[in-house]
């Protein structure tokens, strides 16, 4: 009987949850059918880090370097030692994924080694059990102390679909055919994932199922992700990058967002009403 994981589902009911991935217990590892990132390729060049991760390129990109707060579409896939298939997006059928690096959308090689490529490069990564799923593993999934073997296209570098006083926003999916905009005298209602840099998911609201509800003049929301959702529709899907000077500044919040962090917003707008 064919078994299918997901870490990172798209565009996030529960992105990179380990919780839901616990609670799947009936999905287990598989091995899928074989594509280009399954093939044997010439190596051309490699590297290997001081943290234990060791990349091997086959192809070299000419585009940008990958940094921190980029949105790139990656084609990849997730491997154990034995060969089998953890993760992918080709498993979800999605031919690539958006990958905001530096904001702990998975575990936190990915971030690390992510940033020692480029666009255009296509590479087998190896994360060192300790920056992948550790001691822990994921039940029925991922064994502890396993290295993941990480196989990536990074395909293209995305712009962000506007940007409002500094606020990123990009549009993953838009729902045209609704005319009714988060604006003046209208409520959203929406999902919400938030991370920092240094806090992945400190909130996450599919997971408690309690999602955000708000008004134009309400308090509560950072300025940047208000002013980010102003225009937004039912059934649009977002990632939301909010600069530290429009989200909690020099104070940070709590333990979560050290002071002067980002924060990113994965959204889900759920409905917009008006009052």
């Amino acid at each position: 009987m064919k078994k299918i994981a997901i870490l990172i589902l798209p565009f996030v009911l529960l992105a990179c949850s380990t919780e839901a991935v616990k609670e799947k217990k009936a999905i287990k590892k598989t091995q899928v059918s074989k594509n280009t990132l399954d093939q044997e390729h010439k190596i051309v060049d490699q590297k290997k880090l001081d943290n234990g991760i060791s990349i091997s390129w086959f192809k070299e990109g000419s585009g940008e370097q990958i940094k921190t707060g980029d949105l790139v579409m990656i084609d990849y896939k997730v491997k154990l030692k034995d060969g089998s298939v953890v993760d992918g997006n080709h498993l979800i059928k999605k031919p690539s994924f958006p990958f905001l690096v530096g904001f702990n959308m998975q575990t936190k090689g990915w971030d690390i080694a992510l940033q020692e490529l480029k666009v255009g490069d296509f590479a087998e990564i190896i994360i060192p059990s300790p920056l992948a799923r550790g001691e822990k593993g994921i039940e029925g999934l991922i064994p502890p102390n396993a290295d993941n073997i990480l196989i990536i296209r990074v395909l293209s570098k995305r712009s962000p679909d506007r940007v409002v006083e500094g606020t990123k926003v990009w549009i993953l999916e838009e729902n045209k055919k609704n005319k009714t905009k988060f604006a003046e005298n209208n409520s959203i209602l929406f999902h919400a994932i938030a991370s920092s840099p240094s806090k992945p998911m400190y909130v996450n609201t599919f997971r408690s199922n309690q999602p955000f509800s708000f008004k134009t003049g309400d308090y509560g929301l950072v300025p940047g992700l208000r002013k980010a959702l102003i225009n937004a529709k039912k059934s649009d899907r977002l990632y939301i990058l909010v600069p530290s000077k429009e989200a909690y500044g020099a104070d940070g919040y709590l333990d979560l967002v050290k002071p002067n962090e980002d924060v990113f917003y994965n959204i889900l707008v759920m409905d917009v009403v008006k009052n």
